[in-house]
């Protein structure tokens, strides 16, 4: 890993790019500088890697051994550790979870005590600290910092997604896929909870399971379970469910955009929408942006990565962002992704325009858009390149305005992402064939 912190935090293999001892050190910095040297607490929350359990022991043993207590959570979804650390008063948090990437894999994320990701210039204290070599004086005796359980975690967050919805479900029948993640702690108590009827799948898990063939990244069992169960709505979560993705009632994929383009309408017509403003990244379909610009509603652009969105929407006072991978942030209720709260919005806004998940999809067009996923050996080549350089501009040139490129590095894996959007999908595949082949020969 050429930096420590990626844009969500620290990921790797674990055990063996994020081993123990690299887990120790950033739960001693989070005591360090997440408390600012005092005696504080630090809520700690996992999925449900087999990792988690070796990694969380590690974690919180630093964390202990700065003078800081661990709050405990257990497995729970990202977005509830950030509620927690603000609900409970603690210095920070820190989230034990690779969010959609496959099992092997493992991630340390932090949290401020207001329930915020690390500004950049944290990010890099802590990774100076980890990285040094230098052995900080422990306290000792009675200094020593502590483990407790968070024994109602749970119901803390459940109760707090609940109260962001008044009204009632009742009468939708809403399928849900839980990736063998966290989720399945948490969205089916809530979703029936408010009165909807809920046909669950993958809410197990074997520590190796999650993300494999299901949730968000593989909709597939999700499409079969609402054309078999006739659910008004599916969702699909990932590991970590700060993020969803949903399935209307015909079984088509409803992404991060359409299901803001949904809300936003909905928000502007109940005059909660502030400034008319929804911001997206550089990822997020034409479409959106025409649907958008159609009922007045202005649409700001940040870098990929939902820290970048979260930025501009407090820089701004935007209540409402978020990613085509469903990454949504609704400020009104939480500082961070989450999915279960997106779900239930979805829900929300089709029970009070008592309209089907199909017809609320078709306030947005979505544009063809070709995404591929290319392996290579060295992303950081993509910016410095003057072949691959030379080959966006040309493609560049061949769509003019009907169309666009985007090619750019994973924060979190070795892939280059490769993408193309134009008015005919021959023509957006055709671009990125030719993308994806200067990518392969010059990043190997």
């Amino acid at each position: 890993m050429s930096r420590l912190f990626g844009t969500d935090g620290v990921r790797g293999i674990a055990n063996s790019e994020l081993t123990p001892e690299l887990a120790f050190r950033l739960g001693e910095a989070a005591g360090a500088f997440l408390a600012d040297g005092r005696r504080g607490s630090i809520v700690v929350g996992k999925d449900t890697r087999i990792s988690g359990d070796m990694l969380e022991a590690a974690l919180v043993a630093g964390i202990c051994s700065a003078g800081c207590d661990a709050l405990l959570a257990g497995i729970v979804p990202t977005p509830a550790v950030a509620f927690l650390t603000r609900e409970l008063g603690a210095d920070g948090g820190v989230v034990i979870s690779a969010s959609h990437n496959p099992a092997e894999y493992n991630g340390i994320k932090f949290f401020s005590r207001d329930g915020f990701k690390l500004p950049d210039e944290l990010e890099d204290r802590i990774e100076s600290h980890v990285t040094s070599g230098d052995r900080p004086v422990r306290p000792t005796g009675a200094r020593v910092g502590v483990a407790h359980p968070i024994e109602d975690a749970i119901e803390r967050y459940v109760a707090h997604a609940v109260a962001t919805v008044p009204e009632r479900l009742d009468g939708l029948k809403i399928a849900l896929d839980c990736g063998h993640g966290a989720a399945a702690r948490t969205s089916q108590i809530a979703l029936e909870r408010l009165g909807a009827k809920v046909v669950a799948i993958n809410c197990d898990w074997n520590g190796m399971d999650i993300n494999a063939a299901c949730g968000s990244t593989h909709l597939d069992p999700l499409v079969e379970l609402v054309r078999s169960s006739g659910a008004d709505l599916g969702i699909a979560h990932d590991g970590d469910a700060d993020r969803v993705l949903a399935v209307d009632e015909a079984g088509a994929e409803i992404d991060g955009d359409q299901m803001m383009a949904i809300v936003a309408a909905q928000l502007k017509r109940e005059s909660r929408l502030p400034y008319d403003t929804v911001v997206g990244t550089v990822m997020t379909n034409l479409g959106f942006d025409v649907a958008m610009r159609g009922i007045g509603i202005r649409v700001i652009k940040t870098k990929v990565g939902d820290r970048y969105v979260l930025d501009q929407m407090r820089s701004m006072g935007a209540m409402l962002g978020g990613e085509q991978s469903g990454h949504v942030i609704f400020m009104e209720h939480t500082t961070t992704g989450d999915g279960l709260l997106t779900a239930l919005q979805l829900a929300r806004v089709m029970r009070v325009m008592g309209k089907s998940l199909s017809e609320l999809a078709s306030i947005m067009k979505r544009y063809p858009q070709v995404l591929v996923n290319v392996r290579v050996a060295d992303k950081g080549r993509v910016a410095t390149s003057a072949a691959l350089a030379s080959a966006i501009a040309a493609e560049e040139e061949l769509l003019g305005v009907s169309g666009r490129v985007l090619v750019r590095s994973s924060g979190t894996e070795p892939l280059v992402r490769v993408m193309v959007e134009a008015s005919d999908p021959d023509v957006a595949q055709a671009s990125v064939d030719r993308l994806v082949a200067v990518v392969e020969h010059e990043l190997g």
